[in-house]
């Protein structure tokens, strides 16, 4: 065993509780969600921040000794990255986004330059049994809420914001959402279901109102995919309605025609079954055309309300709503807009008795 102290922890780690000193092991295990220990070789004038557990984040500077977890990534705008079929102390892996998720990158974005690149140190060991020193190598499965095939949503309404791609405006599209429900006196819980590890969306949620949120990576899951995403909307779901919320507002991370496992959640007939509005975010009349017609054709659900660039001004606006039939509203622009057409469908009480319907009437 070696120990090492750790200049930064990344927010991927957050589930293991690390402490700044830790103890490594150069028996590496190649697998998802394995902790490293990596020293930080070169240095980069963008995309150079690393997310904290708590929620900040702290610049990268070469020679930094930074806790992070194996997992690959398949981003349109970022990189693209695999996880090593094996590793030793001395062999060099990469930075593969802000959470700390750690792999051998594989393609560039040229806006945000090539990802650090880091020699490994070894696995990060914890030591499960009171009074022994036997470590055994970290994973963020430890302590995560276990994945499961169970759905009960408790009759709890969900809105799902889905987008035409990455950078589409969901996030901001869901706090918009968190926020107006909020200061309509309603109990918010909200989640991201899928993408790559990085609790910023999740903590902007909870910054404008939401009572309880979550995240894959709250179920040992680093990055998402076809195989692990429909179970982690399950399980997320069931968690989230536990507390019985008057809404859920629930994010799917990257686009619909992504690599992180929207269309296997849009394709299970239960979790589909309890989306009570969809909510789509598009950069563009053509992605907003195009989204309408993917999540109806391929996927069985209407669209609520188109959001996003697409709808950044009145023309943009018409123009989707002529194309499409479907009702515009920019969460920047008209977030209380927004809402009304969201409540419109849902029909739940707010504070005071007045339903949703009522509440767009008297307005």
């Amino acid at each position: 065993m070696k120990t090492v102290h750790l200049d930064k922890i990344g927010s991927v780690t957050l589930s293991c509780k690390l402490s700044r000193e830790v103890r490594l092991t150069s028996d590496i295990q190649c697998v998802e969600g394995a902790v490293l220990a990596v020293r930080v070789l070169t240095s980069k004038g963008t995309y150079n921040t690393l997310e904290l557990p708590s929620g900040r984040f702290s610049q990268i500077k070469p020679g930094d000794v930074i806790a992070g977890a194996l997992g690959h990534r398949k981003a349109l705008f970022g990189y693209s990255g695999y996880i090593p079929t094996s590793l030793k102390p001395g062999d060099k892996i990469n930075i593969l986004n802000l959470g700390g998720v750690l792999g051998i990158c594989d393609s560039v974005n040229p806006d945000i330059g090539t990802p650090f690149e880091c020699e490994v140190l070894g696995q990060v060991l914890h030591f499960p049994y009171l009074g022994e020193r036997i470590g055994i190598g970290a994973v963020i499965s430890q302590n995560a809420v276990p994945l499961s095939e169970r759905l009960e949503v408790n009759g709890v309404p969900v809105v799902a914001v889905v987008g035409s791609c990455m950078n589409a405006g969901k996030t901001a599209a869901a706090c918009a959402l968190v926020q107006e429900f909020d200061h309509r006196g309603m109990k918010v819980a909200a989640g991201k279901c899928t993408g790559v590890s990085l609790r910023r969306d999740i903590l902007a949620m909870e910054d404008v109102g939401a009572v309880r949120t979550m995240i894959f990576t709250d179920m040992g899951v680093v990055t998402t995919s076809p195989a692990t995403a429909p179970r982690a909307a399950r399980t997320m779901l069931t968690q989230l309605a536990a507390d019985r919320p008057d809404v859920i507002v629930l994010e799917l991370g990257d686009g619909l025609l992504g690599l992180y496992g929207v269309d296997a959640i849009l394709n299970d007939v239960a979790v589909r079954a309890t989306f009570t509005a969809v909510v789509l975010a598009a950069n563009d009349p053509v992605a907003a055309w195009g989204g309408v017609r993917v999540l109806r054709e391929r996927h069985g659900l209407e669209t609520t309300v188109i959001t996003g660039p697409a709808t950044d001004n009145t023309a943009g606006t018409r123009l989707v709503e002529g194309e499409t039939g479907v009702a515009g509203r920019n969460a920047r622009s008209d977030a209380k807009g927004l809402a009304d057409v969201v409540l419109s469908v849902l029909k739940v009480p707010e504070k005071g008795g007045r339903t949703a319907e009522a509440s767009a009437d008297a307005v």
